[in-house]
């Protein structure tokens, strides 16, 4: 059976995506810890980061790192976590967080019934700051 990953990145199930490639994804999360908080998914269904061959995790970390700058740009945060925890979804995912202070990326603090208009809101300031980075990659 189909993760519910496997099954958002094959359009049975709604997300806010904020990136797309061959290899990965990344979505809003619907229980953010952080306004603009984004699942980085390999589109190949893996059960755990530890058996992800080492190139595909090369890409996955590569894919949260454009995130995360696109979430400095877009939210000012102090810093961008980065967490692998494995244990809510058995499709390996990369948590890309902004957070001020190490205590925000503890899954006590989630946000169980985020408001849809802010995570849009969220969703709509992280693409546009991407294709900012993108733009300014190309003009240098």
């Amino acid at each position: 059976m189909p993760s519910v990953f496997s099954r958002i990145i094959a359009g049975e199930f709604p997300a806010r995506f904020v990136w797309k490639d061959e290899a990965c994804v990344g979505f809003l999360s619907i229980n953010p810890l952080a306004p603009g908080h984004t699942l980085v998914v390999p589109r190949l269904e893996i059960d755990h980061w530890l058996d992800v061959a080492p190139e595909l995790l090369g890409h996955l970390t590569t894919a949260a790192q454009a995130i995360g700058r696109g979430q400095m740009r877009a939210f000012s945060p102090a810093r961008v976590g980065l967490m692998i925890a494995g244990l809510e979804v058995a499709h390996v995912h990369l948590h890309v967080v902004p957070i001020r202070t190490v205590d925000e990326l503890s899954f006590a603090n989630a946000d169980p019934a985020p408001d849809p208009a802010v995570l849009d809101a969220a969703a709509d300031a992280l693409r546009t700051a991407l294709r900012e980075i993108s733009i300014e990659q190309v003009s240098n």
